[in-house]
């Protein structure tokens, strides 16, 4: 059994679609204990688990936009993962806050932006146990575009949305006229002597069901934590 924690549970991304995505890879040998209030998290607790999932950007919760990656949390993050842990960032886990520089280079990437939610291509590009048994699938997603800070990030994962039409998502963030874009949607790297993986995809329950993500999730899980 692998012990994974989970944080989730921001404004924008309601935890209980990570939450409810992860309960099926139970049967695949993995616990979960879920924190989505981060107020309840301390940096003391990432010695019980070989890997934890972050699923949650800067916010405390939900309701509490209040930052939670103060630089001792972030510090600690870095030390599990340098000592042999392992983290696996997932879609809003890679939103940087406004101090959280020393956990976006321990991710190794920056959020930038994301259209409307449209339909997302998204296929392995490379063998890696991340991507053994899982196919090209599509779902309906925000379609994260990425600055990949790490040169030495390996590139597994690519994910494809359509152009966009005139559409506004709101009126003052337009994102009319799309293009086309293919963007990196999946990467592992090392950090001393552990292992750092990303996920773009995972705004909506549809990606978290898909069976294809959940075998990609089961096999980051998988990798991060050394198995």
């Amino acid at each position: 059994m692998i012990k994974v924690l989970l944080l989730c549970d921001d404004y924008w991304h309601p935890g209980e679609v990570s939450s409810g995505g992860v309960s099926a890879l139970g049967e695949q040998g993995f616990q979960f204990d879920i924190i989505s209030d981060a107020g309840a998290f301390s940096p003391g607790m990432l010695c019980a688990y070989p890997v934890v999932l972050l699923a949650k950007c800067d916010h405390t919760s939900r309701q509490d936009k209040n930052s939670w990656e103060t630089e001792e949390v972030q510090q600690a993050f870095v030390s599990q993962v340098e000592k042999g842990g392992g983290r696996l960032a997932v879609h809003s886990g890679t939103v940087a806050g406004e101090h959280t520089e020393t956990l976006d280079r321990l991710i190794g990437c920056r959020f930038i932006s994301h259209p409307n939610a449209c339909p997302v291509t998204v296929q392995p590009v490379k063998p890696h146990p991340v991507t053994e048994g899982v196919g090209m699938f599509c779902e309906t997603d925000e379609h994260y575009r990425i600055e990949i800070l790490d040169g030495d990030a390996d590139i597994l994962v690519a994910s494809y949305s359509p152009p966009q039409g005139t559409t506004e998502k709101n009126a003052e963030d337009p994102y009319n006229n799309t293009p086309a874009c293919i963007c990196p949607a999946g990467y592992v790297r090392m950090q001393g002597k552990g292992r750092v993986c990303v996920l773009t995809p995972g705004h909506n329950p549809a990606v978290w069901n898909n069976i294809h993500f959940r075998r990609m999730l089961a096999n980051a899980l998988l990798w991060c934590s050394g198995k």
